[in-house]
């Protein structure tokens, strides 16, 4: 279901069923950026991800930071004035619309997620600045043809669109073939698209992330996979990877006197030619 920002908001489907008791990761990173739309079960799991020693809500922040960088980037420096964002979590500061909007306000958004808070929360992703549009898809990012037929709705296929998946990927295990997923959705842009891609990484800090990936393992009911460098550059395999490369998230392009510690997080963007 996508929701047009001009459009009547619709309520949340009857289907949707929001268990408080069972953790998901987009409630999880939520606890992390010190957020309140979290509950017990995930701020269980955020907290004993914090016991490893695991610098997580340093890694989450350098994610969302290199999401607004990317943005801007995309949007003052490419000219982009269409972003597919898949795997949207909960509403935030510099959100992908409100980046894209303040630089080009006729830019138009799609967002992805399935998780029913996050739908819930749809409302607060719609405000669009009225010279451009914003619609909220609730799929699962492996149904790329629904994905991609909602997303249609706003955004138009044959001119280029940054597709961003950040912070999406590792929720998505290697038996779903997330590589193949992301082929499918670049085989559906323009030339002249970007792909933008974040992965918290196993081989930074490898021995906490190691620990981590146990807790995550143990009380999480998605799989999260953490993957290496080597792992991650395959999925821009379909684009021309763009300076700095693949890099720890602080390291793209990053801003005057920025902290330059080393994330566990590899971030990239590429275009498709």
């Amino acid at each position: 279901m996508a929701e047009a920002w001009n459009s009547p908001m619709a309520e949340v489907p009857e289907r949707t069923v929001l268990d408080t008791g069972v953790p998901h990761i987009a409630r999880v990173y939520d606890y992390w950026l010190g957020g309140k739309d979290n509950f017990a079960a995930d701020r269980e799991v955020g907290d004993q991800v914090l016991a490893t020693g695991n610098a997580v809500t340093e890694n989450v922040r350098a994610n969302r930071a290199f999401l607004g960088r990317a943005v801007r980037y995309l949007s003052a420096e490419a000219g982009v004035r269409q972003f597919l964002d898949i795997g949207t979590g909960l509403p935030s500061v510099d959100s992908t619309h409100e980046v894209a909007q303040l630089i080009a306000p006729e830019s138009r958004i799609a967002y992805v997620d399935n998780d029913p808070i996050v739908l819930a929360h749809a409302r607060a992703l719609l405000t669009s600045h009225p010279d451009g549009a914003t619609c909220y898809i609730h799929a699962d990012a492996r149904d790329t043809a629904t994905v991609l037929a909602e997303a249609a709705r706003v955004l138009d296929f044959d001119r280029p669109v940054a597709v961003m998946m950040v912070g999406l990927l590792h929720c998505i295990p290697d038996e779903d073939d997330p590589a193949g997923l992301v082929a499918t959705v670049l085989d559906a842009v323009a030339p002249g698209s970007y792909l933008t891609v974040s992965q918290p990484a196993a081989d930074i800090h490898t021995e906490v992330m190691a620990s981590t990936a146990a807790v995550m393992r143990a009380l999480m009911p998605q799989k999260i996979t953490y993957r290496t460098r080597e792992q991650v550059a395959r999925f821009l395999d379909g684009v021309e990877l763009l300076e700095p490369g693949l890099v720890s998230a602080p390291h793209w392009r990053p801003a005057a006197g920025a902290d330059p510690t080393p994330r566990s997080v590899w971030a990239g963007m590429g275009i498709k030619r």
